[in-house]
């Protein structure tokens, strides 16, 4: 009488290749939609000013300081909270105000202050749908869906490329797809060589996408030192926005301007963020000008070049996301990359179902 066989352990490949598989599909909507809308909103700041008309007219900082006094009237219960790049067409801002009663409002202009459009909090277009759909599902609760699925995206990323890694001697067999054979065997070979080819990128478009969404906690970690100074007393009325945004943009030559952000009750304190020459960020820079409301003077000067490795960090982890860090090629990279998410996870499903699909016998 023999003793009974037991059964082979399954290879630590089989076992990768069976993870993968699972998570993918338990994923796999999530994925696609973050894809698809991922595609969609490279160039939404672009699309979004399209829709807008009016023509371009240079940054006038003394006519966007009268068009902003026309808007917040003094003693008429709106506060203006910042102004922001609207960081589509050149010269065109975004005026964040608030009325009375907490409502906010947004009003873009044009460079020489003229009035393009408004809108309410709460109201959105299209294109502001898809960003805040694929930020965070368009609610808090949504925004932890996307950041477990970010995470789920990174692991997978690692686990099909571990369970695709060809043997010495095969890579070019394993990058080169079969054209020829069963319909199941090619459309592995083709899921598995794309894989192989575009999961370094995409594992960084994923990984810097998920950290984003844990900005907070993973600036904690690294060390992110906050750019602050301590409180300016107020000593009457402040500055205006023009003289303070010159101040800042004077600081760093060459800048451009990305927010200006009004002093506080109990901080005179202009906070003006600009875009330094060479920054990664396209519009949205990363150097800030401290600049004194009561005087004008400049408290403090933060370039983005100078910042410290955290903070340096930080601050690439977006640019790095959206392909901005590498100009227009890398805002298109980043497209490409999206459209092959998009293929791997149909190409992955169909693999699924046609395994699951019976035999027909012999």
């Amino acid at each position: 009488m023999t003793a009974p066989v037991p059964p082979a352990r399954p290879s630590l490949r089989r076992s990768l290749l069976k993870l993968h598989r699972w998570l993918s599909l338990g994923a796999a909507i999530f994925w696609l939609l973050q894809a698809i809308t991922g595609v969609l909103i490279v160039f939404h700041w672009e699309i979004t000013d399209a829709g807008i008309p009016g023509a371009h007219r240079p940054t006038d900082l003394a006519a966007i300081e009268r068009r902003i006094a026309a808007i917040a009237p003094r003693d008429s219960g709106v506060t203006v909270k910042s102004v922001w790049t609207a960081a589509g067409y050149a010269d065109r801002y975004n005026i964040i105000v608030e009325d009375a009663e907490g409502n906010g409002l947004t009003v873009r202009v044009a460079g020489d202050g003229t009035q393009l459009r408004n809108t309410r909090d709460g109201e959105t277009t299209l294109m502001g749908f898809l960003v805040g759909f694929h930020h965070d599902l368009l609610g808090a609760w949504g925004s932890w869906i996307v950041s477990i699925s970010g995470i789920l995206l990174c692991t997978n990323l690692i686990l099909g490329l571990v369970a695709a890694w060809p043997r010495r001697g095969t890579w070019r067999l394993a990058l080169r797809p079969a054209t020829r054979g069963p319909a199941a065997a090619r459309l592995y070979s083709w899921h598995r060589a794309l894989g192989l080819w575009v999961a370094a990128p995409a594992l960084i478009i994923a990984a810097t996408g998920t950290l984003l969404k844990f900005e907070g906690g993973v600036g904690d970690l690294a060390g992110v030192t906050p750019v602050a100074l301590p409180p300016n007393p107020p000593a009457g009325d402040p500055i205006g926005f023009a003289a303070a945004a010159r101040a800042g943009l004077a600081a760093i030559p060459g800048s451009t301007l990305t927010q200006a952000a009004w002093p506080k009750p109990d901080d005179a304190t202009w906070r003006i963020r600009v875009r330094a020459p060479g920054e990664l960020r396209r519009a949205y820079g990363g150097s800030y000008v401290l600049v004194d409301a009561n005087s004008g003077a400049v408290r403090g000067i933060f370039p983005a070049a100078q910042a410290a490795p955290a903070n340096a960090f930080m601050s690439a982890l977006f640019p790095i996301h959206t392909g901005e860090a590498g100009g227009l090629p890398g805002r298109i990279l980043s497209i490409a990359i999206g459209l092959w998410l998009i293929t791997m996870i149909v190409a992955g499903s169909l693999l699924w179902f046609r395994r699951r699909k019976p035999r027909k016998p012999a």
